[in-house]
Formats: C-alpha cells, sequence, structure tokens
C-alpha cells in the first residue's frame, strides 16, 4: 500500500467553482476587491491538508494562448463566455497565495493543466503514491486507474467526493476509465466546443459504447445502426474522430517529476502576510499563520456576559458539569450558569468566517450534542406549558399533512426554548381528539407576553386558526429576518442552518421521500418526526439568536417589528378568507379562448403559406427566419436553433404580420392554460374559494409576490387578459368588489426624492403629471399637448426609473434613436433636480454599496464599482430603482397593516381580500361600502407621509373587472 499522497489541483477549475459558490454572495474587501475566488481556493486547499493529509502537493495552471489542440481545431474552446472580470483579477492573487504557501506551480507553454497534472499523476502512480486529481471537471476520469483518484472538493455542505475505477465506471455506465474519452468524443463537451456527433447525448454515448467499446468499435460496425441516430453517426465520422483525439488529456508532457519539490512544506510569512493584509483574511490568516502572534481584540478583554436569569439549561449542560443522569425537569428547575461570550469579530472577519462556513463540511444530527424529548401523555404535556408559559421567548413549528395551510392537519408541534434542547408533542389523527390536545396549548400561544419565534411562521399562524387558535403577542420570523438582512439569498431554515450554524438539518425526503412517491408525515413514525420536528426548533431558535442582533447592527431591526412582523397577521387573515370564483363566467372564457386560439392559428398558417407548430421553437425559427427571412443576423440559442423568445419577437413586430399574430397566439395560450383552465384546480374543497399564498421573502424590492395563482402576473394589458378579472367575484349578494389603487405611486416617491418643484406641483395640484412632462420638453402649452406627445413624455416619466436608454426608447416608441436622445436630453434640462438625484443616489451607492428605502430597506449593490460596464450598468439602474419600488412596496405594506387594524377595530363585516402590485381588493359589505372607500383612501394616502400627495383610483363593481 501506497505510504505518500500526492493531490494535484486544477487551479483554474477550482477558481471558477470558487467564483459561482459566492456569486450571489461575494466578499468584497473595504477597498471594493472581490476576494471570493482567492477566499474559495484558499479554503479549498487548507480543506484538504487539515483533512486528507497530503505528504505531497502542486498546483497546475493554464497558460494564456493557445494549445496543440488548437493546431487540429482552431475553434477548440472558441465558443467560452469572456472570462469573468472578478476572475481575471483574482488569478494573480491566487498564484501569489500558492506561492506563499510554498507549493509548486505547475505550468507548461502549449499545454493545459488537464495534461499536466495527467503526465505526472501518472508517473507519481508508478512511484510508491496515492494520486488524487483535485477537480470537479469530468474530463479526468479518463485518467483514474489503481492508485489514482478523482477528488471533487467539498461544497455546500456535501463532502469531499473520491472516485475511483469502480466509481468512474458506475457514473458513466462504462467498463473502463478509459472509455471516459470514448464518451466525449461521441457526445462532445460544450465547454471546450468539442463537436462530438450532433443528436448524441450523454446516454445514448453510454450505450453505444457499452454495446461496442470505443468509437473505432462503433465505426467497425455502424452498417449495423438503425434510425436517425445512425444516419448522424455515419455522416459525422471524422468529427467523432477528431473529438475523441481533443477529449484525450495528454500523459508525456515535457516535466519532471520531482519528488522532493512537490513534498508539502510550511507557508512563508514574509510573503504570506502582507498578502493576508491586503486581502483583508483576518480568519484565514489565524489557519495559515496559526504560530503567528494574535493581538487581543478589545472585546476579548471585557468581562464576559451571564446569560438571563430565567433562562433554563439543557440536559447536557447539566450533564457535562456533574457527569449524573438526572431527568429532564430537574434540570428545568435548576439554575442558570454563566456563559463566556465569545470575541466579537469585525465585519470583514464575520462575512470570512460565513463564507468559510457555507463551503465546510457540516454538523449533523448525528454527531451534534442535543436533547430531544418526546412529549406524549397529558402529564408531560402539562409538565412543557408550565415551563413554555414561564419563558419570554419561545420557537415551535408544527408537522402537517399538506403544505396548503387552509387544508392542513396538524400531525405535532415541536418546542425549543434552549439551543440544543426541544419538545416534540405528536398530535392525534382522530379531530375531535386532536382540537383537545391543541386546547392545551391554546393559553401558551394566545399568551401576549411570551414572544413566539419561526421559521415562515405565517403558515403555522394559519395553522393554528384551523384549531381556533389565535397566535398573540410579539412574533420573530428568521425567514424575514434574514430577508431584510441578505434580501437576495434563500431564506430557507436548511440554507440559514449550513451559512450561520454550519449545520445540515435533516432532509424532509428522508421521513416522506420525495416526488410522486412522496408520503404523509401521517405515515412516518412518531421516533422519526421526534428528531425532525424537534431539530426544527431547536435551529430556528438558534438561528433567531444570530439573526436579531445583525438586523439590530444595519438598523433595521424597527423594519421586522412594524412592517413585515404586523403585516404577517394581515396576509394570514387574507390567505383564509381567499375569493369567490365564477366557474361559469371562466367556463365560458375557456370555450371562447379555445375558438380565438384555433383562429389565429389558421391566420398564421396562411401568412407562413404552410402548417406548422406554432408552439414549436424550432419550426417557428425555421419560418421566420429561414423561410420568411425576417432577420439575417437571427440570434441563436446554445443547441442551435434560432431564438423567438418574445424580446426577440416585439423588435421584429413592425416587419411582418406573423410576427404580431405569433405574439396573439402565445397569450391566448397562456391565458388559457396558465389561467382559465387552471383556476378551478385552485379551488378548495373545504372553502369553495380560492386562496392564494402570499411571500413576503421573494423580490429584493421589497414587493410581495403570490403563488397558487400568481395574481401579479394576470395579463391587464390586453382585453382578454383583463377579462380575467371577471371571474373575481364577491362572496355573495351581500357584497361588491371594492378596488383601491394607488395612482403613479413610484412617479410620486421620484418626485418628493428629488424635490422637483414642477413635479411636485403638478401631483399636488392634481394636473396630469405625463401632460406636464410633455409640455416642458416639447415646449408647448399644456392645452397643446397632442396625444402622441403625451405618449412619449409616459414613456421617459417611467423609463427614467428603470435607467431607459435613447436606445430602449427608441425601440419602445418605434422613433428613430437621434429622436430619442433628443427627447431625454430635454428631459434633464427640464427637470435638473431628478438627474441631480439620480448622481447622487449613484454617487452615495458606490461609497456605501447599498441603497435604501425610505423605512430604511437595503438593495445591496455589489457591482457598483465594477470595472466591467454591463454589472456596473445593471448596478447603477438598480441603485435609482430600488429605492423608489422598495418605498412603493414599503407604503403599500404600512397601508395594508393601518387598514386592517381599522376594519378589526371597527368589526367590519368587509373583508381584505387581495393585493396585487400597487391595488388592495376588498370583498366589501354593501352596507359599509361608502364609509370603507373614504377610510382606505385616507389610510393608503397617508401610509407614509412624504412632500407629495398620493392618490388612489377606487371602482365598485359586481366582479374585480368591473371595480377595476
Amino acid at each position: 500500500m501506497p505510504t505518500k499522497k500526492l493531490f494535484l489541483l486544477d487551479a483554474m477549475a477550482l477558481i471558477y467553482r470558487a467564483h459561482f459558490a459566492f456569486i450571489k454572495a461575494p466578499r468584497i474587501t473595504s477597498t471594493g476587491l472581490n476576494t471570493s475566488c482567492v477566499f474559495g481556493f484558499a479554503n479549498a486547499i487548507l480543506e484538504v491538508i487539515q483533512k486528507e493529509k497530503p505528504t505531497h502537493i502542486g498546483v497546475a495552471f493554464d497558460l494564456p494562448g493557445g494549445t496543440f489542440r488548437n493546431e487540429w481545431f482552431p475553434e477548440y474552446k472558441a465558443n467560452r463566455q469572456e472570462q469573468p472580470e472578478d476572475i481575471t483579477i483574482a488569478i494573480p492573487y491566487v498564484k501569489k497565495l500558492v506561492e506563499a504557501m510554498d507549493i509548486p506551480l505547475l505550468m507548461i507553454p502549449g499545454y493545459e493543466a488537464d495534461d499536466v497534472i495527467g503526465t505526472i499523476a501518472k508517473r507519481a502512480a508508478k512511484h510508491d503514491f496515492e494520486v488524487f486529481m483535485m477537480t470537479p471537471d469530468k474530463d479526468y476520469g479518463q485518467l483514474v486507474e489503481d492508485h489514482i483518484y478523482m477528488y471533487k472538493p467539498a461544497i455546500f455542505g456535501k463532502d469531499a467526493e473520491k472516485l475511483g475505477v469502480k466509481e468512474v465506471c458506475e457514473k458513466w455506465g462504462i467498463e473502463r476509465p478509459e472509455q471516459v474519452i470514448d464518451l466525449l468524443g461521441l457526445m462532445g463537451d460544450a465547454v471546450d466546443n468539442i463537436p462530438g456527433v450532433p443528436g448524441v447525448g450523454e446516454k445514448t454515448a453510454a450505450k453505444l459504447i457499452a454495446t461496442y467499446g470505443s468509437v473505432e468499435g462503433l465505426y467497425e460496425n455502424a452498417d449495423k445502426l438503425t434510425g436517425k441516430i445512425a444516419e448522424a453517426i455515419r455522416n459525422n465520422k471524422e468529427q467523432a474522430f477528431l473529438s475523441k483525439k481533443l477529449a484525450r488529456i495528454e500523459l508525456d508532457v515535457p516535466i519532471d517529476f520531482d519528488e522532493e519539490f512537490l513534498k508539502i512544506t510550511a507557508p512563508k510569512p514574509e510573503l504570506m502576510s502582507p498578502l493576508l493584509d491586503e486581502l483583508e483574511f483576518r480568519t484565514l490568516r489565524k489557519r495559515l499563520l496559526p504560530n503567528e502572534p494574535q493581538e487581543p481584540s478589545a472585546s476579548s478583554k471585557q468581562p464576559s456576559s451571564s446569560a438571563s436569569s430565567n433562562a433554563v439549561p439543557p440536559v447536557n449542560a447539566i450533564k457535562a458539569k456533574s457527569g449524573t443522569q438526572i431527568s429532564m425537569f430537574e434540570a428545568m428547575a435548576s439554575p442558570s450558569n454563566a456563559s463566556t461570550a465569545e470575541p466579537s469579530q469585525t465585519p470583514f472577519e464575520e462575512e470570512e468566517e460565513l463564507q468559510f462556513r457555507a463551503n465546510a463540511v457540516k454538523d449533523t444530527i448525528l454527531n451534534k450534542v442535543h436533547e430531544y424529548h418526546l412529549m406524549d401523555t397529558p402529564a408531560l404535556r402539562k409538565s412543557l406549558i408550565q415551563y413554555l408559559s414561564n419563558q419570554d421567548e419561545f420557537c415551535f413549528d408544527s408537522e402537517t399533512t399538506s403544505v396548503d395551510a387552509v387544508d392542513a392537519e396538524i400531525v405535532g408541534l415541536s418546542f425549543a426554548y434552549y439551543a440544543g434542547e426541544a419538545f416534540y408533542v405528536p398530535i392525534p389523527s382522530d379531530q375531535a381528539e386532536a382540537q383537545l390536545v391543541m386546547n392545551e396549548f391554546k393559553e401558551v400561544f394566545e399568551n401576549e407576553s411570551i414572544t413566539k419565534i419561526g421559521q415562515n411562521i405565517k403558515y403555522d399562524l394559519m395553522v393554528l386558526k384551523n384549531y381556533g387558535i389565535e397566535l398573540k403577542g410579539t412574533m420573530f420570523d428568521t425567514m424575514l429576518a434574514h430577508y431584510i438582512i441578505e434580501p437576495e439569498q434563500r431564506h430557507g431554515m436548511d440554507y440559514l442552518a449550513n451559512v450561520y450554524l454550519n449545520y445540515d438539518p435533516v432532509s424532509i425526503e428522508t421521513l416522506i421521500g420525495k416526488g410522486k412517491g412522496q408520503g404523509s408525515m401521517r405515515d412516518v413514525a412518531v421516533e422519526k418526526i421526534k428528531d425532525y420536528a424537534a431539530e426544527d426548533a431547536d435551529i430556528t431558535l438558534q438561528l433567531k439568536q444570530i439573526l436579531e442582533p445583525k438586523l439590530a447592527d444595519s438598523q433595521q431591526q424597527k423594519l421586522l417589528e412594524k412592517v413585515e412582523m404586523p403585516l404577517v397577521n394581515v396576509l394570514a387573515n387574507m390567505e383564509m378568507e381567499g375569493v369567490r370564483i365564477d366557474m361559469n363566467a371562466l367556463h365560458e372564457m375557456s370555450s371562447v379562448l379555445e375558438t380565438d386560439v384555433k383562429q389565429i392559428q389558421t391566420d398564421i398558417f396562411t401568412l407562413a403559406g404552410q402548417e406548422f407548430n406554432v408552439a414549436s421553437p424550432k419550426q417557428l425559427g425555421d419560418i421566420l427566419f429561414e423561410k420568411l427571412k425576417l432577420d439575417s443576423k437571427a440570434k441563436k440559442t446554445k443547441t442551435g436553433q434560432y431564438a423567438t423568445g418574445e424580446d426577440i419577437l416585439s423588435k421584429l413586430e413592425n416587419d411582418h404580420e406573423i410576427v404580431r399574430k405569433i405574439l396573439d397566439f402565445r397569450e391566448l395560450v397562456k391565458l388559457k392554460n396558465t389561467y382559465v383552465d387552471a383556476l378551478p384546480s385552485l379551488v378548495s374543497k373545504k372553502t369553495g374559494r380560492i386562496h392564494t399564498s402570499y411571500n413576503q421573502a421573494v423580490a429584493a424590492t421589497g414587493r410581495l409576490s403570490s403563488t397558487n395563482p400568481n395574481l401579479q402576473n394576470i395579463p391587464i394589458r390586453t382585453p382578454r387578459g383583463r377579462e380575467i378579472r371577471k371571474a373575481f367575484v364577491p362572496r355573495n349578494e351581500d357584497y361588491v368588489i371594492l378596488s383601491a389603487d394607488y395612482s403613479q405611486i413610484e412617479l410620486r416617491i421620484m418626485a418628493a426624492f428629488s424635490g422637483d418643484e414642477s413635479m411636485l406641483e403638478a401631483f399636488n395640484q392634481g394636473i396630469d403629471i405625463h401632460s406636464t412632462t410633455a409640455s416642458k420638453v416639447f415646449k408647448v402649452g399644456i392645452p397643446d399637448v397632442t396625444s402622441d406627445m403625451r405618449r412619449k413624455a409616459k414613456m421617459v416619466n417611467f423609463g427614467i426609473i428603470y435607467g431607459i436608454s435613447a436606445f430602449g426608447l427608441s425601440q419602445r416608441l418605434n422613433i428613430p434613436r437621434g429622436e430619442a436622445k433628443d427627447i431625454i436630453d430635454a428631459y434633464w434640462i427640464e427637470f435638473p433636480k431628478i438627474k441631480q438625484f439620480m448622481d447622487d443616489t449613484i454617487n452615495k451607492a458606490r461609497e456605501m454599496k447599498f441603497v435604501e428605502t425610505i423605512l430604511g430597506r437595503r438593495r445591496y449593490l455589489r457591482d457598483i464599482n465594477s470595472q466591467n460596464m454591463t454589472d456596473r450598468g445593471f448596478a447603477e439602474r438598480n441603485a435609482i430603482n430600488a429605492p423608489i419600488q422598495g418605498s412603493a412596496a414599503d407604503m403599500i405594506k404600512v397601508a395594508m397593516i393601518n387598514i386592517h387594524d381599522f376594519m378589526k377595530q371597527e368589526q367590519l363585516k368587509s373583508r381584505m381580500i387581495l393585493q396585487v402590485h400597487d391595488e388592495l381588493v376588498f370583498d366589501a359589505h354593501r352596507s359599509e361600502v361608502d364609509f370603507l372607500k373614504t377610510k382606505v383612501n385616507e389610510l393608503m394616502c397617508t401610509a407614509i407621509p412624504m412632500a407629495v400627495k398620493m392618490e388612489t383610483g377606487m371602482g365598485i363593481g359586481e366582479n374585480w373587472l368591473e371595480a377595476h
């Protein structure tokens, strides 16, 4: 058995891996340098050194310029996207890091890193080495043999993966690792632009190689093949052999194998220390230079803080001190013990630590000390309730039979109030018995003096309503807290546990399966549910303890406490109420749409001169660009077919009548399939109404989104789209639909933020803003503004918020670019404060790296100082738009909270049932309509006082369409 262990690292593959691992949450230094690639690369090396303990190590780099493969095939790697700017900047730093770690850099002109690694690996294996090629690149599978392995590094909580001969063969369905070359010869490699055989994918290639052994064997038997694939193979013989040649890793690179040179040694402090300073790698410094004297932080010199006097220690804490087994309730009665506080970290150290955790191997329920208790008797439940009642706060979670809260039944409840310990209460399947057990916990849930903690607490709140229980008192939702802190990241509990706790929770799929065969929590043994459910409560409690201080640090605690958490109750009530659907109206719409779709399809066939599948992008592309020649430079997708997305077709709309017909066809099909035919299936059997789900933690701007159905996407710009609203009706004849819609809210907010006198005057005096803009831009009096002038001014007004360019304006208005530029230039002259506001906002964003709404909601702009013009431009547009759109979201949320409180206080029969963009929809009792209109208008217009007058449009009708 070899005693020496050599790790060979594919540098560029690992750098790209690190780049994409951190792309949604890059690590940026105080000078604006993105160090994500270097940070991820450093962690990958340290992880290997610490866990695998190699005796030898080397890092292989590609050198600029082509290789011998480009001589065989000039297009080799030609279609690769331009290297991201952050990677280009990172490469020299990675090389400096490798040199500072005293690790050999392996580079040979004219050869790729694959060839260098392959050559050294094969030679080392003959010198009593176990060799590990560290890379995520599948090509290396061809090199695997006894004593040579692929090593895929750990990422996103997954352990590192070692692939030997057995694993490679099983992965590809082959007999020998070297057959990977044959596979690549047939299927090609899009990354390296190895063409392969058109139409042969991974599965087909594996099947062919399994049957014929190699590309050579395949072509020796090509006459036995049948079908379309046979024709493709026979017609691409040269290409197949060329592809195999390109895919083969060279094993005779002119490089010496020097054991001593590759031997692992300690880092060089004189090179490492200044590099770590520049990169601001404070936590990594402790790992890379462990012998360097550490200066104590100011916080570490302070006396440690004690835990609150009423906290209850977990059982394991007692065991650790006494070594004696005692009961849970004896532990609960024990006094609290002081805990030593960890030294605080700087913001960059904290971010660095979090990103290291995101890629580290995780703790799990199997290796983390915990105490999870089954509370399955009346006596145990009574004791638990007693202790919950004595807490200032506790975390809870519900296990249910459905993700639909309206129809869900509770299978069990879990509680936690001390990290590492949690309690699970099973609930009987018999609903009468279940109600009795739930009634026991009613006093605890409705105790207003206790803070309740949860992850996506709105769902649990709604499920409790099914049992007549109101969740009262202060609430803290870890999902919403993290959404405020990092709006563009994921907010699920598993992700948060991975990032903040270095913990990988039990997957629900391990209990109930997944996909079509997924079962119900009712079918799972109580002992298994206990650990899963108790863990959820325990982990959520620990997340709260981490996230709450972060909210305070970013001064966003009030945003959670005063807006997002109160809104949870509002949305829960709206979802529980639901909205009635007129099924007959939908059936009629479906029939009309079916007729319209057939007619428009016939028109398309006439214009095309032949029948074809209009829904097929490939066939459509051939008609538009091969037959009708609508665009000689038409774009193609990665698969080689013409791009026919809406953005492409919209630009060609004026070139041929068929394009407009195709867009109409798509709209009608979408209306029919997505809404008209789908809405009936969403009606609850329990209530007879549709209960949309509102999502608070999705849109980075702060706006709400909705699902089942997605109300925000119901088309309203066309008559057919608007017709769908006709199906949304009041609950009975005693009610009508009331719609209240903010008027031009984003433009009004921009006027207030900029302080532009002309816009403020127009809004505050009730003058049409688009006519005012047209009057100034086109130098005419307001009475002389034509409809065309107003249309152009309207497009500019709304486009400015989204950073519209002269090119964009010319396309939207179908006018020459020069005219569009003149309009925008005139706009800036007439509204200089708007321009000043936008410039000031961007400049402040460059300094702060984020922008804020009127209530302090942040949008981080990590590319605002990027040297890449496209990335920087996108960030600049967000810098303008996010505070405006986000403030509009803040405003309607505050209005919803105030309206909900008013309706509850007045004990109205009317209900708020829908929120769509800037509109609120009510099931209004006929006797309350006038009062409701007046009050809703007042509360919407005064939700957040501003220097501009807010207005709403009000409408009443027998359905949503009439009201709107």
